[in-house]
């Protein structure tokens, strides 16, 4: 969209969302990347996941933000980045002692999202219960392809997550798509979502990390299933598959939200400065920046 006297694309203001942008895919700045996806090491096999990157995607993505500076806090150094690039929201993850604190100490700016293993069994449902209570959990995040052994989205064992994530009205954002670390795929197939949308048509579904190849059968299974979404993470704005683009403008407004991927492969410098290039009509921006990511997550100002 543009603003008056001039003919450079700009995103909405705030008054024009409603709000500040609902980033759906945040965290804070890691001191040791390779930590935070050592739960991957078990699956790689190719030397240079194993032994040369920091960050299991390295050979996709340049730019990647830099670690923490040392003696720098976490949670003050996202908010700072928020309140830069006009983010109200980020959801993060509640699994380390940092984010546990940003969740607790700052509910006004960070949504909890919870990290479920199909093969830890009931034992993830009770944590997924107990986070409700604890941390007001707003969404649960599964990575098929990244289990160990890999557990297909459609498997019988994400089931008993689906179903409580179903009952508690919490949404699931499923990674769909080709991977990026070096492991099989199939466990991620978008036509997979078929079956789970069909079983679950209570369960709202937003799926990560793009869908690719597969993203124009995405949009034929939003176009079925009125609880599918799709989310941006993992792709610079200059990179958003048209066929996405193409459905938002048209039949797909309330369907895609916005997720970017800081800090684990971008930069909000990187996103917020290609996002106004993107083909959105101006009446779609409102709703992928903020409206429906507020409805997802239950957000009310």
């Amino acid at each position: 969209m543009t603003h008056s006297g001039t003919d450079e694309p700009t995103l909405p203001t705030w008054e024009e969302m409603g709000g500040g942008v609902i980033d759906t895919m945040l965290d804070l700045p890691f001191a040791d990347k390779r930590e935070v996806y050592a739960f991957l090491r078990s699956q790689l096999r190719d030397s240079e996941s194993l032994e040369d990157f920091d960050f299991p995607v390295e050979y996709m993505f340049k730019g990647v933000p830099d670690a923490l500076v040392e003696g720098q806090d976490p949670v003050v150094a996202t908010l700072e980045a928020m309140d830069r690039f006009g983010i109200h929201y980020g959801l993060v993850g509640m699994g380390g002692d940092h984010q546990q604190r940003a969740l607790r100490d700052h509910p006004d700016r960070f949504l909890a999202s919870m990290s479920a293993d199909a093969n830890e069994g009931m034992d993830a449902v009770r944590r997924i219960r107990r986070a409700v209570h604890e941390f007001d959990l707003r969404a649960v995040v599964t990575f098929p392809a990244g289990t160990d052994p890999q557990v297909p989205i459609d498997g019988a064992r994400w089931y008993p997550i689906y179903a409580t994530c179903a009952e508690l009205g919490l949404p699931v954002f499923i990674c769909a798509g080709v991977p990026g670390p070096r492991v099989p795929m199939l466990a991620q197939h978008v036509e997979l979502l078929d079956t789970v949308c069909y079983d679950f048509p209570e369960l709202t579904i937003v799926t990560r990390h793009g869908c690719e190849p597969w993203e124009a059968l995405a949009v034929k299974l939003m176009i079925k299933w009125p609880n599918l979404h799709y989310s941006t993470s993992a792709f610079a704005p200059k990179y958003y598959p048209q066929a996405i683009v193409d459905y938002a403008n048209t039949r797909g407004a309330e369907k895609v939200l916005y997720a970017g991927y800081y800090p684990m492969g971008l930069s909000l410098e990187r996103i917020f400065a290609e996002l106004p290039q993107v083909g959105f009509n101006a009446d779609v921006w409102p709703k992928f920046l903020r409206g429906n990511a507020a409805r997802i997550l239950g957000v009310d100002s």
